[in-house]
């Protein structure tokens, strides 16, 4: 019973990563309050339940956290603001990098793997192998960095 719960929960926090990629892209796309988009996407898409929670609190953190977590992606994206990254690479960039930061029960390493997996459904080609090197650089520089003092 319990493995099936575990992987209820890996099932449904995968699919609330991307239902928040989504409502993320939007946002960035619109520039509505996010309450707005995440109503008009829940009403729209219907999504699963069982996402739903982890996803809006995905929302809220990233949305609560931007300002740091873009000047955290542009300091690994050398010589490239955070406008010039695609929408959807930056929404995955924001994404990994909020749950590495502020989510204590997703190991760092899985939120990078979820971002990968998410750049290679939605991203270009090159997508996933850009993410993983950002990503990479900041879980060495500035997680484990973090965790040794």
């Amino acid at each position: 019973m319990e493995i099936e719960s575990a992987f209820s929960l890996i099932a449904a926090r995968k699919k609330a990563r991307e239902i928040a990629l989504q409502v993320l892209y939007q946002k960035d796309i619109t520039k509505e309050p996010i309450e707005t988009v995440w109503k008009v996407f829940c009403e729209h898409h219907q999504p699963p339940a069982i996402a739903l929670d982890y996803a809006w609190y995905l929302v809220k953190g990233v949305n609560e956290y931007l300002s740091y977590i873009d000047v955290l992606i542009e300091k690994y994206t050398i010589r490239w603001s955070i406008e010039r990254i695609s929408l959807i690479e930056r929404n995955i960039l924001r994404l990994a990098v909020y749950e590495m930061f502020y989510i204590e029960d997703v190991p760092p390493k899985v939120s990078i793997n979820e971002a990968i997996e998410l750049a290679k459904k939605y991203g270009t080609k090159t997508s996933a192998s850009f993410i993983n090197g950002v990503l990479d650089a900041i879980f060495h520089k500035e997680l484990i960095k973090r965790s040794e003092k």
